[in-house]
């Protein structure tokens, strides 16, 4: 295992330090925690947004902390859920006085964890919602999960629920639109080879030379089945009928789209997979009005990647293309 760290006891805590001197315009780091959180003034009225889980999905989440998404994001150690107190501490930090959501991946850890947070909050007079993510359609339960996992759909949900929070909406509010996506949004993905969680030293898992890991989880969870290597224009056929399927998609609706990396998979074949998306839908008689393309939710350094499918409405639309600004993504509006 070749990795470039220290230490791996001290790996979040110096991750979390790099962060803020690489992104100082838009991260701070809370004293004496695993928070990074918005560098915007206190008592704005605004409803604050937090999210976190384990690390090693970079840029999630922290690289979501900014102005039109998150206000707070708590890390975990490498695929563990952050603790009730860490959690505690960023509802704090992003408490502006009309309340915070928390936007929860349905891991059993993490929904445990960020629940007792809500109830130090509650004792502390701060009110908070929950907006559970289960965008993950290749598996119904799963080793971490008691029903579908959330993955990189859960960007989706920071992006329009946070532009809705901007916009002075309540803390009701914000939580019914994180909801509402929740409910028309779908996700799966595979992967090509393992990942290498630091203090295992060992990949998670094997895959012949010809085999691919098809609807794997982002902590290196067992998907729907092996199956032999295919071409890019199989692999996302593969994924997006499924998607269509699940949303129940028909022509003329209007999606968005996502074509995450796992953490090793080049620009240039998520850049194939695109291209192969594009037809797909043109042949599905739907309007694919906005892609993300990159590296969103990550799987440390795994080969593969994920597609995501969201419906839209004019409202959703809206949302998804207001501006926001943070570390690992930036909508400018002219």
């Amino acid at each position: 295992m070749k990795k470039i760290i220290d230490a791996v006891d001290t790996i979040v805590d110096q991750a979390l330090d790099g962060m803020v001197i690489a992104y100082p315009e838009y991260l701070q780091r809370v004293e004496g925690t695993s928070v990074l959180a918005r560098r915007v003034p206190k008592g704005t009225g605004k409803v604050g947004l937090v999210s976190g889980g384990g690390s090693g999905h970079e840029p999630a989440h922290a690289g979501y902390v900014g102005y039109g998404m998150l206000d707070a994001a708590v890390a975990g150690e490498v695929f563990t859920s952050p603790t009730p107190d860490q959690v505690y501490a960023g509802i704090k930090a992003a408490d502006h006085g009309a309340g915070v959501l928390l936007v929860v991946k349905n891991y059993t850890g993490d929904v445990m964890n960020f629940d007792i947070a809500r109830e130090l909050a509650d004792a502390d007079g701060i009110a908070t919602e929950v907006v559970l993510v289960n965008d993950d359609i290749a598996v119904q339960d799963s080793l971490y999960t008691t029903g579908r996992r959330g993955i990189a759909g859960t960007v989706f949900v920071h992006k329009i629920a946070g532009a809705t929070a901007e916009e002075g909406a309540s803390l009701a509010t914000v939580k019914a639109v994180g909801d509402e996506v929740v409910a028309n949004i779908a996700s799966m993905g595979f992967a090509l080879t393992s990942c290498t969680v630091p203090a295992n030293g060992k990949p998670t898992f094997e895959l012949g030379e010809n085999e691919i890991e098809m609807g794997v989880g982002i902590h290196g969870e067992p998907g729907i089945e092996r199956m032999p290597m295919m071409s890019a224009a199989d692999l996302t056929a593969f994924l997006y009928h499924r998607l269509v399927e699940e949303l129940a998609l028909v022509p003329n609706e209007r999606v968005a789209a996502m074509v995450n990396s796992m953490g090793a998979t080049p620009g240039i074949e998520l850049a194939i997979m695109a291209g192969h998306l594009a037809a797909l839908v043109k042949g599905s008689q739907l309007s694919l009005e906005k892609v993300l393309m990159g590296e969103f939710m990550t799987s440390l350094e795994m080969a593969g990647a994920s597609l995501t499918l969201l419906r839209l409405d004019d409202t959703r639309a809206r949302r998804l293309g207001a501006a926001c600004d943070t570390p690992a993504l930036r909508v400018v509006t002219h």
